[in-house]
């Protein structure tokens, strides 16, 4: 099955690729979804960070990234709940 026209992963490599996620315990490839999940939140963050004004705090940081991965709402709840002194 030949991969999407932007990618840049040569065929033999990505057949390679696909053999062994399929010969993969299920267990695993369910770890290296959610790792991949992770290293992509991580790399999200990052990026994001990368964009606010010097001196913005972590906390600022987290919540931008909720605010466009769940929503203004939830991000605006989560800061009065932050500034009641609710975790």
């Amino acid at each position: 099955m030949p991969g999407p026209p932007f990618s840049d992963t040569d065929p033999e490599a990505e057949r390679v690729q696909l053999e062994l996620l399929r010969a993969a315990e299920p267990g695993r490839r369910a770890q290296m979804a959610l790792d991949l999940s992770a290293l992509v939140i991580v790399l999200a963050r990052r990026g994001l960070r990368a964009t606010l004004p010097p001196g913005a705090s972590e906390q600022d940081a987290a919540l931008r990234f909720v605010e466009l991965h769940y929503g203004r709402e939830l991000a605006d709840g989560v800061r009065r709940r932050l500034a009641q002194g609710q975790p």
